[in-house]
């Protein structure tokens, strides 16, 4: 029986049109319960190759070639390398385009399949050669280039990335045309029966979603990456491009198990050499006072024997009264003393008296004037503080008119070019004859050892060292982590202190460089062994790459 058509029976149409057409049907070749892609679709294609000197990651990005060329063991970029290609088209001369990266034209790659490489690389008196294959989807080659506009049937593929699979179907023609030929129906019985509004709409609606997925994708969303991204992948393994690797300056060291002597983490506190330091203390109390030029403020440079200070001892009301009583004797005597040299200088014209006689007076004379001399300056000068070494004014305490205690430290000198540190051993342990010093910023100090006391001091024997590095940016009274050697030996894989970091956890972690752009997360068990290295005792294995400068950054990558 015939009727009308309805706008529900057109809307069935269109959506069976749709569903003839959508691309949710599995591609030829692409299993949807296969596992997910190790990287993910917008990473371009690549390949790489390893030696024991080299290694280096091919990218192609369209018809260009791109290598990045790297150390195999530290990960730095080699510049200026001689770089020479053989593939299936001839030999390629890659030209230098930034450090460690070289590019070169391969019109080549504008094809999909599978692309095997020779590489001869030549450095520094190194040769080596790497073979690889680079692989380009179908959909990496085709879009972007002239086929891009060519049928309304060409089919689309999916990249999976670097060693994916690649998917692809192409719509069949009989499908195509059928589907025309029902919508050219729905149309002329929709025009003969005058039904618009809903129906129309449905109608053109259900054809434009069902010729949607004919038409080829654009280069943005299928397209060839024209930037890789780092990323991490469920299992906390990471994909770092070499472009980025080269931006976080990753470095990277081969490992190995040697034996290392154990090392103690004592506290200690940098102190002045006693041999190059001196106190300015007061003999006697008095009131201080300036030199010319005032008090030299903290820091500046003095020279043994250099006047810092002056001390005017106090006179107290008794001894005033004795001198002033001294001084009118001797000033009595004096007088006494004066009359009677010029008495006998009369005496000795005529020669009455002997000549010795005069000069015994005059030798009194002049003892009682250098008496009454010393006793006025007693009373008029003051006492000067020197310094007693060469350095600088590490501390004072001075103040014009102060009240300067007998033997009170009124400056301290210190070369800073001569400090010791002084650390505290709780454990009875011989300490070797080197050691360094950690401060709280991370500097490092290295350590000559002095000797070690045999008193102990507060349950713990003191230990000094000497700095044996350069000492500028220390101060005395500084706080410090000795690692001192001993003599206990143990095995282990020594790696700097950077490259052990905090997991989520608290574990600790290092990461490994297991391939060109892979880098995986390896929690460890780590000793201390000295101020700028760890010993990992478990968790890596002897041959192994691991990151020792940037790994912070490459933890934040998410």
């Amino acid at each position: 029986m015939r009727g009308p058509l309805t706008a529900k029976t057109a809307a069935l149409a269109a959506l069976l049109a749709l569903a003839l057409v959508s691309p949710t049907f599995a591609h030829e070749g692409h299993d949807h319960d296969a596992p997910l892609p190790p990287v993910s679709a917008t990473i371009a294609p690549r390949a790489e190759a390893s030696s024991s000197d080299f290694e280096l990651v091919l990218i192609a990005r369209g018809t260009e070639l791109v290598i990045h060329l790297d150390a195999f063991e530290t990960n730095a970029p080699i510049p200026g390398a001689d770089v020479e290609l053989d593939t299936p088209s001839g030999s390629l001369r890659p030209v230098a385009k930034g450090e460690g990266m070289y590019t070169a034209q391969a019109p080549f790659l504008a094809r999909p399949g599978r692309y095997d490489f020779a590489i001869t690389v030549s450095n520094a008196g190194t040769v080596d050669i790497l073979t690889t294959t680079l692989v380009v989807p179908e959909t990496a080659a085709t879009n972007g280039s002239a086929s891009g506009a060519g049928s309304l049937f060409a089919g689309q593929a999916i990249a999976q990335g670097p060693g994916g699979n690649v998917g692809g179907s192409e719509i069949p023609l009989w499908l195509a045309a059928a589907l025309g030929f029902a919508g050219g129906v729905l149309v002329t019985v929709m025009l003969h029966r005058r039904k618009r509004g809903a129906l129309a709409a449905t109608v053109l609606l259900g054809v434009g979603a069902a010729a949607w997925p004919l038409f080829p994708a654009s280069a943005d969303e299928t397209g060839r990456a024209q930037r890789d991204q780092a990323q991490r992948f469920a299992d906390g393994t990471l994909f770092v491009p070499k472009a980025t690797q080269h931006i976080l300056a990753l470095r990277t060291v081969l490992t190995a198990d040697r034996v290392h002597r154990r090392a103690l983490e004592l506290p200690g506190r940098i102190i002045p050499s006693p041999n190059a330091s001196g106190l300015v203390q007061a003999s006697v109390g008095g009131r201080l006072s300036p030199p010319p030029g005032g008090f030299k403020p903290l820091g500046t440079a003095v020279k043994a024997g250099d006047i810092l200070a002056f001390v005017m001892p106090p006179l107290p009301l008794a001894d005033a009264t004795t001198q002033q009583q001294q001084a009118r004797e001797l000033d009595q005597q004096i007088s006494i003393v004066t009359r009677r040299v010029e008495r006998f200088k009369a005496l000795a014209v005529s020669a009455a008296i002997a000549r010795s006689q005069l000069e015994e007076s005059e030798l009194e004379l002049k003892g009682l004037q250098t008496r009454r001399a010393n006793l006025d300056r007693v009373q008029r000068e003051p006492e000067a503080l020197v310094s007693p070494v060469d350095g600088i004014i590490a501390a004072f305490n001075a103040v014009a008119g102060q009240m300067a205690e007998p033997n009170a430290v009124i400056f301290q000198i210190v070369d800073p070019g001569s400090l010791w540190v002084e650390a505290l051993s709780y454990e009875a342990q011989a300490t070797a004859a080197k050691a360094r010093a950690v401060l709280a910023d991370g500097r490092t100090a290295d350590l000559d050892y002095v000797g070690t006391g045999f008193t102990d001091r507060n349950q713990a024997v003191p230990i000094h060292f000497a700095i044996a590095s350069d000492t500028r940016g220390l101060r005395a009274g500084q706080f410090v982590t000795v690692l001192a050697s001993t003599t206990d030996e143990q095995r282990g894989i020594a790696v700097p202190r950077e490259a052990v970091l905090h997991g989520s956890n608290g574990q600790r972690i290092v990461y490994e460089h297991t391939n060109a752009e892979r880098f995986v997360a390896r929690e460890v068990r780590v000793e201390p062994l000295d101020g700028a290295q760890v010993l990992i005792t478990a968790g890596v294995e002897p041959g192994r790459r691991i990151v020792t400068r940037g790994a912070e950054l490459l933890n934040q990558i998410r």
